[in-house]
């Protein structure tokens, strides 16, 4: 399939947007849940957690804003990737994009309960369990977003095969995708419904962590730097 310098230029743009949201969302996921939340609960224990999120509601509310950085970003993720895709295989990065957008709205709800959690917090009358409803809110988060999880690892493998289909694309980064997907549909199948088998978890987690940092990123370094760049007679 020949590809004129308009359809280059537009998978040109669209490689760069998605690349450049892909580092975004790393970071701001980094930042959201890698330190902040991370920072202010503590498994387990209701009171601490609730004592955290009073002290540091400012962290919290930051938090919540990053949340909000990631559901934009992958929405304009979804639609970077469907039109730098589409000339591949036009069918299954529109399911691609498609499961991504399921996966955004699954965690617009779990967002949902951080928001609860923080009128929660904000509340100045006096309110029964409080700590316990807030605690309940946040594990509500979490178990929806696990679940959500599973789907967007279904989006990455088809991404990652998708992406084994063209010739531009370097083959380690379509494995390292079907290798995140993977992991991710592993580990969070784990985390939604085996959460008895904490010992299974923590190794499933100390192994696929790496494949499921390293899909996505090396995925949107590419595209910043190469994707759309190079004309060839076929995909």
């Amino acid at each position: 399939m020949h590809i004129t310098t308009q359809k280059l230029s537009s998978q040109r743009k669209s490689a760069f947007i998605g690349g450049i949201f892909l580092i975004i969302m790393a970071a701001a996921a980094f930042f959201s849940y890698g330190y902040a939340h991370q920072s202010l609960v503590v498994n387990g224990n209701a009171y601490d957690t609730f004592a955290n999120l009073k002290s540091s509601s400012t962290l919290f509310k930051a938090e919540i804003f990053s949340w909000l950085i990631i559901l934009i970003a992958d929405i304009i993720v979804a639609w970077a990737f469907f039109i730098f895709l589409k000339p591949i295989h036009k069918q299954l990065a529109l399911l691609a994009a498609w499961l991504r957008l399921i996966y955004t709205a699954i965690l617009a709800i779990a967002i949902a309960h951080l928001i609860l959690v923080l009128l929660l917090t904000s509340n100045s009358a006096p309110l029964l369990n409080v700590e316990e409803q807030a605690m309940l809110f946040l594990n509500g988060f979490q178990v929806i977003w696990d679940m959500g999880l599973i789907i967007f690892g279904g989006h990455l493998m088809v991404v990652g095969y998708i992406t084994m289909q063209s010739s531009t694309i370097p083959k380690m980064i379509s494995f390292l995708l079907l290798l995140a997907g993977l992991s991710y549909i592993i580990m969070h199948t784990l985390l939604t419904f085996f959460l008895q088998f904490e010992k299974t978890i923590a190794i499933f987690q100390a192994i696929l962590s790496i494949p499921m940092l390293l899909g996505e990123i090396s995925f949107g370094i590419w595209l910043v730097v190469k994707g759309g760049k190079i004309i060839k007679n076929g995909y």
